[in-house]
């Protein structure tokens, strides 16, 4: 037995210890469960007022909103001309729609309007209503588009034959190869230059045209002349950049080399005419540089 007590037996700053720590948990037991509201007992949840709930479902909503926003895919302005497989498929058109207008891309010809794209894919009138908004149009046919006077029309005659000329800038690769004396080369070449200018001008243009002679231009211009002129946005001579002007047409890195020594030298353009000041200007392509250059 005496063996027994000497395990239990404490000394009184061991009791106190003891005693101390024993209050000690005690009172982080009551802490735990009596004195922290907001700590949930095991097994217990908080329940939170339905306007911080309310409030916390909006703020997700709102968030979850935003992300599928993100996801659509953005739609920019397209010529309906070029619209491939794919990108019908994603516009929502039918096979049979994409293969006409891929069709009637294949023959060479354009779209020209809202109403020439319906008739030629068949889309209906909903569908047209969502896609035409995005339309965008070379500005040489928009101005074509808002222009529906007879005047606009050129009246020719051949062999005593009435021949009612059409558009030059509206003329495709296709039928250029009808004209005697243009092959697929040559035509290709007409609307590629034509398209590096904006549109044509002018008919002398044609000219300009590698590989075109004389009797082919004649031939050409019997039948087509140009109706509809493209607008140009100009660009400032005296705030734009020399690649700027470097890549306008009928504008060489000599010329330009040229047009920025002068404007150096002046500080600024007081009016378009100075360049035919500037030392070595061609002033036969004056009227056709112009078009795209204005000094402000």
């Amino acid at each position: 037995m005496k063996k027994l007590k000497s395990h239990f037996w404490y000394n009184k700053r061991q009791r106190n210890g003891i005693f101390f720590l024993l209050g000690l948990i005690i009172l982080l037991q009551g802490i735990y469960f009596f004195g922290l509201p907001l700590v949930n007992k095991p097994g217990e949840l908080t329940e939170l007022p339905l306007e911080e709930i309310a409030s916390f479902q909006l703020q997700i909503d709102s968030l979850k909103s935003i992300e599928i926003e993100k996801r659509k895919p953005k739609i920019y302005p397209y010529n309906p001309s070029f619209i491939t497989d794919y990108k019908g498929y994603q516009l929502g058109m039918s096979t049979k729609e994409i293969n006409k207008l891929l069709k009637h891309r294949a023959d060479g010809k354009y779209i020209n309007s809202a109403k020439h794209f319906q008739k030629v894919t068949g889309v209906s009138d909903s569908l047209l209503a969502v896609m035409s908004p995005n339309f965008k149009f070379p500005d040489w046919v928009v101005v074509k588009n808002k222009s529906t006077k007879k005047k606009d029309v050129y009246i020719g005659k051949k062999n005593n034959i009435t021949i009612e000329k059409q558009d030059l800038n509206l003329v495709t690769a296709i039928q250029l190869k009808e004209i005697y004396g243009i092959g697929e080369k040559l035509s290709e070449r007409i609307v590629k230059f034509r398209a590096s200018l904006n549109g044509f001008i002018s008919d002398d243009q044609l000219s300009e045209v590698y590989g075109l002679t004389p009797e082919v231009i004649d031939r050409v211009l019997e039948r087509y002349t140009v109706l509809s002129k493209p607008t140009f946005k100009k660009l400032n001579v005296n705030t734009a950049t020399f690649k700027e002007v470097l890549r306008l047409p009928y504008i060489d890195y000599e010329l330009t080399k040229k047009i920025f020594d002068y404007r150096d030298e002046v500080a600024e353009l007081q009016s378009i005419e100075e360049l035919k000041l500037i030392e070595g200007f061609p002033l036969e392509l004056y009227d056709k540089i112009i078009v795209y250059l204005e000094a402000k």
